[in-house]
């Protein structure tokens, strides 16, 4: 008996084929098209906004719609030509792997269900863990990114310090949202998190975290984990790791590594000394779908401790009692907060396995230099001002033509109609940050596919919007 639910194998193949002419035609069509394509009108009706159809139609038909309404209105991440937020260039063959998990339909939740994917991201888990420096004893698990990795190792933080009352979480004022977010959901207070703040260097000071945690404990308080950055998200600066790991070591409290930009300067030779101290740390998050080229989504965790996740998150259910059956293999449904998990590690390993380590350590230095030599052209311009040195392949700056003695009230005006410039343009995309309440653009740099012609023309059309902006009187 056969459900209606399934189509021959020739119609499969031709579908398929149709799937992977589009994606290779837009490969092809990507550099010359726009960075972003879509609208903000408030209410726009959507052509998708029908009642579920009650017989089928041509399949071929729903596929030219998704890729009309839905993919196609979007901004493109892997453009040579986006530079905001964190772009995602992802490698063919990781494209390929996610295709292939797919029509495996794998489960990795234990070693029973998957025992090849399970093998598999031990390996890459291992792969990992040398990058970084860490002992023998580490473990980790594939995650959906950089959110699910700082939950899994902030409740791992609290069950390793017995699950206090009065908990505190320690992190900057340059921390990613994901950490904040991960305290709230592990039942950290409002109150009881702390926000410290940095200096004109937007990375955190070692003693202010220790008073700090000084006069949370004199208040009856119990810090269970600091939040450090490598690199941060707006500058791409690298807190003092050595010094921090220092003080967390003396004073018994965990220390997570926020490494989900910055964790892939660790395959190269100078990593260790950019990344100094993060091998000391508790745990450290990484993103895989950022700087290391692969498709979203998929993110890491590592613990220096493997068992302290196991310790965390293994919970006996008696619907997976069979699973004792691979109870000395790694299950990852015992290393975090998924129990159903897609296979995340085939695409890495994939990528890895086809174009090698070599090349994959030359797309990250070359993201490196084209941000420095970025930094260089803003610095000797007489129109922009450089904010922050490159950093992990960010640059942040702003239109401030020498000698116009600019209030800052006008300045983030000119700012302000220069992103919206460059974003209606769509030659190129960038977005802003706020560096202590300073309106910067900000230039993340880290695509592969990338040129110096693309950075080079996207700075020239900020300089041209920004010299036409400040020659355009304020309204108000």
């Amino acid at each position: 008996m056969t459900t209606r639910l399934q189509m021959s194998p020739d119609l499969m193949r031709e579908l398929a084929r149709e799937v992977t002419e589009i994606l290779i035609e837009r490969s092809e069509r990507l550099p010359a098209s726009a960075v972003w394509d879509g609208e903000f009108q408030q209410g726009a009706s959507s052509p998708l906004a029908k009642e579920p159809p009650e017989d089928g139609g041509s399949p071929a038909a729903a596929i030219q719609e998704a890729v009309r309404d839905v993919l196609s209105p979007a901004l493109r991440l892997d453009h040579p030509r986006c530079f905001g937020f964190v772009p995602s260039a992802p490698t063919w063959p990781g494209v390929l792997a996610d295709y292939l998990v797919t029509g495996f339909n794998v489960n990795t939740a234990t070693w029973l269900t998957a025992g090849g994917s399970s093998q598999l991201e031990a390996v890459v888990i291992d792969w990992f863990r040398n990058w970084f420096g860490y002992p023998e004893t580490a473990g980790g698990v594939l995650t959906s990114g950089g959110s699910a990795a700082a939950l899994n190792a902030l409740v791992a933080a609290r069950e390793a310090a017995g699950h206090p009352e009065r908990a505190t979480v320690y992190m900057s004022d340059q921390s990613h949202s994901a950490q904040v977010r991960a305290a709230r959901i592990i039942g950290i207070r409002p109150e009881h998190l702390r926000i410290l703040p940095t200096g004109a260097d937007f990375r955190m000071d070692p003693d202010t975290l220790a008073t700090a945690v000084a006069a949370d404990r004199a208040a009856g308080c119990s810090p269970i984990a600091v939040c450090a950055d490598a690199a941060s998200t707006s500058t791409g600066a690298i807190d003092p790791l050595p010094a921090i790991a220092d003080y967390c070591e003396t004073e018994g409290i965990w220390l997570h590594v926020d490494a989900a930009h910055g964790g892939a300067l660790a395959i190269l030779p100078e990593g260790a000394q950019l990344l100094e101290g993060v091998a000391r740390a508790d745990s450290i998050g990484i993103d895989p779908h950022k700087w290391l080229f692969q498709p979203y989504e998929v993110g890491c965790l590592l613990v220096k401790d493997a068992p302290t996740l196991s310790r965390a998150f293994g919970i006996h259910h008696d619907i997976l009692q069979d699973s004792v059956w691979g109870a000395r293999h790694p299950n990852g449904a015992d290393h975090g907060l998924q129990l159903s998990r897609r296979d995340r590690a085939l695409k890495i390993w994939l990528s890895i396995r086809t174009f090698g380590m070599a090349a994959l350590r030359a797309a990250v230095a070359q993201g490196i230099d084209l941000s420095n030599r970025a930094a260089d052209w803003v610095a000797s311009s007489p129109t922009l001002e450089l904010l922050t040195p490159a950093s992990a392949g960010i640059v942040c700056f702003r239109v401030n033509p020498s000698g116009a003695e600019l209030d800052e009230a006008e300045l983030q005006r000119i700012n302000k109609n220069v992103l919206a410039r460059v974003f209606w343009d769509g030659h190129a995309f960038i977005s802003s940050t706020s560096l202590h309440d300073t309106f910067a653009l900000r230039m993340c740099v880290i695509n592969h596919t990338t040129t110096w012609d693309d950075v080079h023309a996207t700075l020239e059309n900020i300089t041209r919007f920004g010299m036409e902006a400040a020659a355009t009187p304020h309204p108000g």
